[in-house]
């Protein structure tokens, strides 16, 4: 007889074999097998989805129990939980909140949604807003709501994503109509403002806001766009409805302007014109670098130059010049131009907190070496119970490496990233001390 284990990781062994199997299917199909193997796959990636939401609750279940028995205070008992998730699924802390969330709902308060992404009859993003046009309600009318919509398979078959979302968002006014208003109160305090990036070095600013407002904005910026190209300016009528915001948000009288600090490394050969490595912009990432010299040379900016000491052969950034023009110097600096976003694999997010890789109550040294930069989800996961990270013993030059270890003893690796890399050593007659080489930081500010 097998025990336990053994059959476990049989489970997960056959899993991957599913996968090998599935990527190894023929091409030399006819059309109508073809079809039929993209509906197969399709049921597939939805009974893969409702298995994953079920380990996902049975995982929060087990951490919970596992450390309510520990005596823990109750609000540890959910802490890291989430970025054990992302982790596993190769994502966020961020988005494992939201694949926990998600889990949560359709195994204790939905079963009839679950069977419908289960058996392949709803896809996981139909389910997810099933379950998102459902929030707020009582446990009670959501299971009224999941009973309506979904334990007849014909009630949503053939029904598109808005359609879902409109039958679901029907079926809460009729059982609670109470329920939109209160989210509507509620939603009001998650209004914010955001950016990421878009392509061609463009990004994307966005602002969630009450609809009263939100029109008003819109409405006074095409109004205002209008006349101006009324009284012949050249620019389209986005053009100016962008340049506008800018000078608005800003003060300033021209949109490009910007007295926000903006911090560019590029290697100094790609800066003297012999290099082709890109620009890295922080909080944005590459840029041309043909872009950034134009930018130098634009007199709205006041520009300021930082150097920092990479290595010739792997990007590892080895120090920095401590001396610049109203900026503050030291360890966190260094260690936000190195890790340039959150360090967890798979996050992605802004660097929040400075923090110390083996922490100071286990000894660890406050120390570039021992430092790294994160979020606040993955700065909080890792003191959670179960959790630790542990330096590698990282030789000269290498780039900078940590392991994290989750409560179930699953390790990832975190690497810096290079930056751009400096010229090679020319052995002229210059005195060269030491393997490393200038990276050049451009900062600019009005």
């Amino acid at each position: 007889m097998f025990d336990t284990g053994e059959i476990e990781k049989q489970i997960t062994a056959r899993l991957s074999e599913m996968a090998k199997e599935i990527v190894a299917i023929r091409r030399d199909l006819t059309d109508t097998t073809r079809a039929d193997v993209i509906t197969a796959l399709e049921v597939v990636k939805s009974a893969s989805a409702a298995t994953q939401a079920v380990a996902t609750a049975d995982l929060h279940t087990s951490r919970r129990a596992e450390r309510a028995a520990k005596g823990l205070p109750k609000r540890q008992w959910d802490t890291g939980v989430a970025s054990e998730i992302g982790l596993a699924r190769h994502d966020s802390a961020n988005k494992g909140g939201r694949h926990l969330g998600f889990a949560r709902v359709l195994v204790d308060e939905m079963p009839h949604t679950l069977a419908r992404l289960a058996c392949g009859d709803l896809s996981e993003w139909r389910a997810t807003m099933i379950v998102r046009d459902t929030f707020g309600l009582s446990r009670d009318d959501r299971a009224l709501v999941d009973s309506e919509l979904c334990s007849d398979p014909a009630t949503l078959m053939g029904k598109s994503d808005s359609q879902v979302s409109a039958t679901a968002r029907a079926a809460v006014v009729r059982i609670d109509a109470e329920a939109l208003v209160r989210r509507a109160s509620k939603a009001v305090g998650d209004r914010r403002v955001t950016s990421r990036p878009a392509p061609d070095t463009m990004a994307y600013l966005s602002a969630l806001l009450p609809v009263k407002q939100a029109v008003c904005v819109h409405a006074t910026l095409m109004r205002d766009a209008a006349a101006i190209v009324g009284a012949g300016d050249e620019r389209t009528k986005s053009q100016i409805m962008a340049d506008l915001l800018v000078e608005r948000v800003t003060g300033l009288s021209t949109a490009t302007a910007v007295p926000v600090t903006v911090n560019v490394v590029l290697s100094d050969e790609a800066l003297l014109g012999t290099g082709s490595e890109p620009a890295e912009v922080e909080g944005y990432g590459p840029v041309p670098t043909d872009l950034v010299i134009r930018w130098l040379h634009d007199d709205d900016a006041k520009n300021e130059l930082r150097r920092l000491y990479a290595n010739p052969e792997t990007g590892a950034l080895t120090a920095m010049e401590s001396k610049s023009r109203g900026f503050p110097t030291g360890i966190l600096r260094m260690t936000r131009f190195r890790d340039k976003i959150c360090r967890t694999p798979w996050c992605g997010a802004p660097i929040r907190h400075g923090d110390h890789v083996r922490s100071v109550a286990n000894g660890g040294d406050t120390t570039f070496d021992n430092s790294a930069g994160l979020c606040e989800a993955c700065n909080y996961a890792k003191e959670a119970d179960g959790w630790t990270t542990t330096p590698d013993k990282n030789q000269s030059g290498e780039l900078h490496s940590y392991r994290i270890t989750t409560p179930t003893g699953h390790q990832h690796r975190s690497t810096a990233p290079p930056l751009p890399m400096p010229m090679p050593v020319r052995h002229h007659r210059i005195d060269i001390s030491s393997t490393e080489h200038a990276v050049i930081d451009i900062l600019w500010a009005a």
